[in-house]
């Protein structure tokens, strides 16, 4: 079929216009338009090139995957060798890179040596060779010498550019970076896998390492997996700049996503300080890092300092305190929380991970424990991010010892001896015993007292499963009968202690109704609901009298939840806690209710809101929404009719994605409320 110049002309133009558009989303984290109008310009493409198929091009944003798996993985020569990195693990090993650095150079120790310093990403090295301007092969870094060609799986990955943005570019310009799993993306992807029964992923770093080493490039499509280029390779026909960190901003100016934490500092001291800045930030990172990198700026001083072995004299990982250790699982034993939930917990030989000592990990639910096959004696990997309980990633079957045996659901409460049982469709285990388990009555007290509910200082943990031993404390009113004699004489209190719990109990009897609404402990509902329930009923004796049907015209508020309420509150044994706790001084403003529309343009439908939006805060956009009759939720479920997105929208435009939630700009939502 003949083309005409028009169309072809036409063509070229829309793949112009989506590559600026990819390069503003994804490497510049800016986008100009909204989505939709992003995939209008993609279907225009796509109908041009099917209607046409010589217009076809490998880089054509509509190629990123193929068709077909391949039959296996080709090598790839490095024509550069692609270097591993020296570490230091403290101050002094730091310090003493420098000290090198500088006496190599014949510079002052403390003379201005200017350093490049990025995260360290825990992901998968790679090379990516352009050649005028158009990528021709994606590779794993292999052994420095020799990697594996994954072409048609870099091409699946948004943020690498199929071609190039302007025409300065070097004829031949091999790009390295690391291709990694955000944590939103890693989780959202487990998410999904685990209500489709699917096999879960073990952490963000082997699941880009799997990813890109699928055959079917289909697969790795399927995976939410970004990229950050840290340095170039081979260049031909085209001068770079003088410094490492001029090369990284000319390279996010052809359409190569960089690292946006990349800085530039000036000697040791500038290195320990982004050192200290990027560590206090690295768990709200939206990716995993496990130290930092410094590289001398200076192309010159790199090439005079050179290379010893296999790793560069000009740059140095720092790392971080490992989270990640292998040890020894001790016992496992089977722990119950407020709600009856029995947890088993990994009791593990003592290891330093994450910058503390672990001794205990959690392992979720019998499901996940049977899933992971963790038994009595295994070595096994444990992991802590931050404040993050410490959880076992995985077995290290190869040192299970002989004689090992799967571990099993308990059939009575290790507490109460009542009998363990588990709802069809539900993961968790519970004990039976309700308030007669001791341990379920201290969880549920030690939920009353804590900062977000009743907040009394000073009745800790400890102290409040001594009072539940001697049956002293039963129900969330047995607090506000405690005398000082009584508390003055148990461990580890005294006379000022017991003062200083008196009072302040006495002050936690002034509280919300949201925050007395949490503190009860009803199932499912968390601070969020709990406010809105609040807010919604403006009293509790509008909130006794509602119906299950009634509480679902909440925000927050679903069949489930609505149910747990409803439960609760026609429990005479509640009811009668919540009669004493007032009698005992406990006491909240009550007000009129917020009045919610039930009809509007949006009567019937449910919201999820996410990420930033232009104009309207999202309490705006939630009020909006209200008034206009819809309803808004705080999770996403295949009963959800819109997600509102905004930018850097996480885990729950993912999930809408997955399940063909349909998703609104703030634009789209202003012109659905009018129609």
């Amino acid at each position: 079929m003949i083309v005409s110049a028009t169309t072809v002309k036409k063509a070229a133009s829309l793949r112009d216009e989506i590559r600026h558009h990819n390069h503003r989303y994804h490497a510049l984290d800016d986008p100009e338009i909204p989505d939709a109008e992003y995939d209008r310009l993609m279907l225009e493409l796509q109908r041009l090139e099917d209607e046409f198929p010589d217009l076809v091009s490998s880089d054509s944003p509509t190629q990123r995957v193929g068709d077909a798996a391949v039959s296996g993985f080709g090598s790839a020569q490095h024509e550069l060798p692609m270097l591993s990195l020296g570490n230091a693990f403290s101050i002094d090993e730091l310090q003493e890179f420098h000290r090198r650095v500088t006496d190599r150079l014949g510079l002052d120790e403390r003379g201005d040596l200017i350093y490049a310093a990025e995260p360290k990403l825990d992901g998968v090295a790679v090379s990516l060779l352009y050649v005028d301007g158009v990528l021709v092969r994606g590779a794993t870094r292999g052994d420095g010498m020799t990697g594996e060609d994954i072409t048609h799986n870099v091409r699946t990955i948004q943020a690498i550019p199929l071609k190039l943005i302007g025409d300065d570019y070097p004829s031949r310009l091999e790009v390295r970076g690391e291709v990694f799993m955000p944590r939103a993306g890693f989780e959202a992807y487990n998410e999904a896998a685990r209500a489709a029964g699917e096999k879960t992923l073990v952490n963000p770093r082997n699941a880009a390492a799997g990813s890109l080493r699928q055959l079917d490039p289909r697969l790795t499509a399927g995976r939410p997996l970004d990229m950050y280029a840290y340095s170039v390779g081979v260049t031909d026909g085209g001068e770079l700049p003088a410094r490492h960190s001029e090369i990284i901003d000319l390279l996010q100016g052809w359409g190569i996503k960089v690292c946006p934490e990349r800085r530039v500092v000036m000697g040791i001291e500038g290195c320990l300080e982004y050192y200290e800045n990027i560590g206090e930030r690295r768990e709200s990172l939206s990716y995993e890092i496990d130290g930092v990198v410094y590289k001398i700026d200076s192309l010159e001083l790199q090439r005079e300092l050179g290379f010893v072995s296999r790793a560069p004299r000009w740059a140095i990982a720092h790392k971080f305190p490992a989270q990640e250790e292998a040890t020894k699982v001790e016992s496992v034993e089977f722990q119950v929380g407020r709600t009856g939930v029995v947890t088993p917990v990994a009791r593990l030989k003592p290891v330093f991970v994450g910058g503390v000592t672990v001794s205990n990990a959690v392992l979720h639910n019998i499901d996940e424990l049977h899933r992971k096959d963790v038994r009595v004696g295994d070595t096994v990997i444990v992991r802590r991010a931050g404040d993050v309980i410490p959880e076992v990633a995985s077995v290290i079957l190869d040192r299970r010892p002989e004689g090992t045996q799967h571990i099993q659901l308990p059939v009575e409460c290790p507490v109460c001896g009542s009998y363990i049982e588990r709802v069809k469709g539900e993961a968790a285990a519970r004990c039976t015993g309700g308030q007669f388990c001791s341990a379920q009555r201290a969880e549920a007290l030690k939920h009353f007292v804590s900062r977000r509910a009743l907040d009394i200082e000073g009745l800790g943990s400890k102290l409040i499963e001594q009072l539940v031993a001697s049956g002293r404390l039963k129900t969330p009113a047995d607090i506000f009968q405690l005398e000082k004699d009584e508390l003055s004489s148990l461990d580890r209190m005294g006379e000022k202690s017991a003062d200083n719990l008196i009072d302040s109990i006495k002050a936690s009897k002034s509280t919300t109704f949201a925050r007395l609404l949490y503190a009860l402990g009803i199932r499912e509902v968390g601070e969020t609901t709990a406010a809105s329930v609040a807010a919604y009923y403006g009293r509790l004796a509008n909130l006794e009298l509602a119906t299950e049907e009634d509480l679902q015209l909440v925000p927050d508020v679903g069949p489930v939840v609505a149910a747990r309420i409803r439960a609760f509150f026609a429990e005479e044994d509640n009811l009668s806690v919540i009669e004493r706790l007032k009698e005992y001084g406990v006491h909240w403003l009550e007000m009129d209710p917020v009045l919610i529309s039930t009809d509007g343009p949006l009567a019937g439908m449910t919201f999820v809101i996410t990420g930033t939006l232009p104009t309207l805060t999202r309490d705006d956009a939630k009020g909006m929404i209200q008034d206009a009759g819809g309803k808004v939720l705080g999770s996403i479920s295949r009963k959800t009719d819109y997600l509102l997105a905004g930018e850097k929208a996480g885990s729950k435009l993912l999930k809408a994605q997955n399940i063909d939630v349909v998703i609104l700009d703030e634009h789209a939502l202003i012109s659905l409320i009018s129609g």
